[in-house]
């Protein structure tokens, strides 16, 4: 990256859901963790394309390092309620469940998801089960909830709910017992 070339700079090239170079600036954050900042702040960018590859770039970087982003627990709680692009929802859905919170932050970040199920775009409904089912690892009274969710969306969502819910309940139902699919993560 050149010296004056920006974290923005390069997620701006590119249509509306264009990847563009989101595996750069995942490569260059993960190299240079203070360059996060810069990452975070383009998911708030008037440029809804710059704004749907940061939270693509962000839910990858948090994947192993989710401490990273806690600094910004906050305002991604408060991006989350404010988001309309599907792209930074579905991203948002997978990213904030991985942050440090408390009980309440918990219930905040579960009813944004619980609203996210309203959403028209499936793969934002999926990535909220998704995120619901990695919330109760942080507040296990919302289990019997999310395992209720799950079972609905595993016999009436759509496909890619139906799918996601049979692997989440199986790890939410047993999760002692080892998995085939030990990761959880989408959308790779």
């Amino acid at each position: 990256m050149p010296a004056k070339e920006t974290i923005r700079d390069l997620l701006e090239p590119g249509g509306r859901l264009d990847p563009g170079r989101v595996w750069q600036v995942v490569e260059l954050v993960e190299g240079q963790p203070r360059k996060l900042a810069q990452l975070i702040e383009c998911l708030w960018d008037e440029n809804c394309a710059v704004a749907n590859r940061a939270a693509d770039a962000l839910e990858h970087v948090t994947r192993d390092r989710p401490a990273q982003a806690q600094g910004w627990k906050d305002a991604l709680l408060g991006l989350m309620a404010d988001a309309e692009e599907k792209k930074l929802r579905w991203n948002l859905a997978l990213v904030v469940p991985r942050l440090k919170l408390n009980v309440p932050e918990c219930r905040r970040a579960a009813a944004e998801l619980r609203s996210y199920l309203d959403d028209r775009s499936s793969i934002v409904k999926t990535a909220a089960l998704h995120g619901l089912a990695d919330l109760t690892r942080q507040d296990p009274s919302l289990l019997p909830e999310v395992l209720d969710l799950l079972r609905v969306a595993g016999r009436s969502g759509t496909p890619a709910m139906r799918a996601r819910s049979r692997i989440l309940l199986k790890k939410l139902e047993n999760p002692g017992k080892k998995q085939a699919c030990t990761s959880l993560h989408m959308f790779t």
